[in-house]
């Protein structure tokens, strides 16, 4: 192994995985912390999928902590922690402090910080993180449910959770090329300072800040910084040059659909897919909670649908709706009540014969993912930028696309099967 990746998310996970993937690494997810002695599959990079973004600060460090160990035993000479490139987080965390920690474990004083994704429209000028046209605190993540971004400067918001100066690799330095970027490392630590946030706007300037990290042991950012990476190793000679998957041949089964992101590219996804004839349901998480509802029912429903289109399943609703509920039940009751219920849904369906799943939302996926047992993937072809479909390698004969909240184009959830045919 030569990059090992330790993911906030299991669609963080993906999206990264999918990044090197297409780029020629072998590479395999890993779901959870491997368990000691259990030897991680052979590939050029593995990426550890957690469920850390909103844990505890303590578990989201422990965890990581755990993750980077199994990884660096296994080879990895080169850690990225990955996290969502709306840089989803607390003032209190989780992202400065596993960064510290790993910094810590690693042996080092500077990494990056770099979240761009510039193929979904997340850019990085002047320190300040954009979605499309807008700052990160007018998009639609100020409503986020779990990690209201309310803030656009990536220096406050790492500098606000992680110990140590955060400076700034701005956008001139990045057009210089990767010498001029190197240099503005060294003249950084020169000054103490421990994080550098770096500009990008362009996937051209990914490869240039890749380039230029080929000598750093930690990186943080978003799956876009992954995009140079396989290069460097290339120029080692540790890599040689391969082509991506174009197609995943998929079981023989029924399809489905299960949404629990809010999202607002989500909730289009949900209109085009009803008005393409998709059966659907809504399942109101008051009426999980109060026990009117349950998932034995709800896969009952799924499992009744005629055959030849997927089903859809969704929470997904307004924010307004969302913060409705939160306020009567709590917000960690009213994730929990909607992810457990999704996760024993999935358990249902595929012990009824649904093979092909397709899960939106980071805390979705992560509930489906870890209720089905589900510990490593292949990765396939890729639907949108960032999502891929993946194929389960060592539990049920079960393909599954988990897609982040924010992706996909709003006819995601009616093209995505076009590539399992």
């Amino acid at each position: 192994m030569l990059l090992g990746v330790i993911a906030d998310d299991m669609t963080g996970a993906t999206d990264v995985a999918l990044m090197l993937n297409r780029t020629g690494m072998r590479t395999v997810q890993v779901i959870g912390v491997p368990p000691a002695g259990w030897a991680l599959p052979e590939a050029d990079a593995v990426v550890v999928a957690l469920k850390s973004r909103t844990t505890p600060v303590a578990e989201a460090v422990a965890d990581s902590l755990a993750a980077c160990d199994a990884l660096l035993a296994a080879g990895a000479s080169q850690i990225l922690f990955k996290y969502c490139s709306t840089f989803d987080s607390t003032a209190q965390g989780n992202i400065g402090p596993v960064a510290d920690a790993l910094m810590q474990r690693l042996g080092t004083d500077f990494a990056i910080v770099c979240p761009a994704f510039p193929a979904n429209g997340r850019s990085i000028y002047q320190g300040y993180l954009f979605v499309g046209s807008v700052p990160l605190h007018e998009s639609s993540m100020k409503d986020h449910p779990l990690t209201p971004m309310r803030d656009s400067n990536l220096m406050r918001l790492i500098g606000a959770q992680a110990k140590g100066v955060v400076g700034l690799v701005d956008y001139a330095t990045v057009l210089a090329g990767p010498g001029a970027v190197k240099a503005r490392f060294a003249a950084l630590q020169a000054k103490g300072m421990r994080y550098a946030v770096t500009d990008a706007l362009t996937n051209e300037d990914l490869m240039t800040l890749g380039h230029a990290v080929s000598g750093h042991v930690l990186l943080t950012g978003g799956s876009g910084i992954a995009m140079g990476l396989p290069q460097n190793f290339r120029r080692a000679g540790l890599l040689p040059e391969r082509a991506a998957p174009e197609r995943l041949k998929p079981p023989h089964g029924r399809a489905g659909i299960l949404s629990g992101s809010c999202s607002a590219a989500t909730r289009e996804q949900i209109r085009a897919a009803l008005a393409a004839g998709y059966p659907a349901r809504k399942i109101d998480p008051m009426e999980l909670a109060r026990g009117e509802l349950n998932a034995v029912d709800l896969a009952d429903w799924a499992l009744s649908q005629p055959a030849d289109a997927p089903f859809l399943l969704y929470s997904s609703d307004d924010p307004a709706e969302v913060s409705a509920v939160q306020e009567k039940l709590g917000r960690e009751k009213a994730g929990a009540v909607v992810e457990e219920a999704f996760a024993e849904i999935a358990r249902r369906l595929v012990d009824a014969g649904v093979t092909r799943l397709l899960v939106a939302g980071g805390e979705t996926s992560g509930a489906v993912v870890l209720g089905l047992g589900i510990r490593t993937l292949e990765i396939g072809p890729e639907i949108d930028p960032g999502v891929p479909w993946t194929r389960v390698i060592d539990g049920p004969e079960l393909v599954v696309a988990l897609k982040s909240g924010n992706f996909g184009a709003p006819d995601f959830f009616v093209k995505a099967w076009d590539l399992l045919r």
